[in-house]
């Protein structure tokens, strides 16, 4: 009687598994058909910016993850451009981080884009990248 119960105990531990795992499985497809569909509306309306780095198009509400120095309050500032949300600080698989100015391979770790941040008076701002670590490195 006692194996019984054990195999239906086991029986039923296993259906819970492969229940668990076909709902994640679905959660998964639907998550990106939701991301696929906001990706079509943001096209829809012109919202898409790319990352400068891996060129990947961002939703509305991915950020660039960069610094901007001091001081504040003038027009042009220096900025450091680490890389999106898809690209820093973990690479998703298949992604390269090429530098816009001299088309070489950024690194992950310290490496970053050089910009210039531009802020106009009507409160509009404009990002120019002069450059990468790896092109910069042996000017001084």
């Amino acid at each position: 009687m006692f194996y019984i119960i054990a195999a239906i105990v086991l029986l039923f531990i296993i259906w819970l598994l492969n229940f668990y795992i076909n709902f994640q499985a679905n959660k998964t497809q639907a998550e990106r058909r939701k991301m696929e569909q906001k990706r079509k509306d943001a096209a829809k309306k012109g919202l898409l910016v790319s990352c400068p780095l891996c060129n990947t198009m961002l939703l509305p509400g991915e950020d660039l993850i960069s610094r901007v120095y001091r001081p504040m309050n003038v027009p042009d500032q220096l900025c450091t451009i680490n890389g999106c949300p898809h690209c820093y600080p973990k690479p998703e698989p298949g992604l390269k981080r090429i530098c816009p100015v001299c088309h070489k391979n950024v690194p992950l770790k310290d490496g970053h884009l050089i910009a210039r941040l531009f802020n106009k008076t009507d409160g509009k701002k404009h990002v120019i990248v002069t450059g990468c670590t790896e092109c910069s490195r042996g000017v001084k």
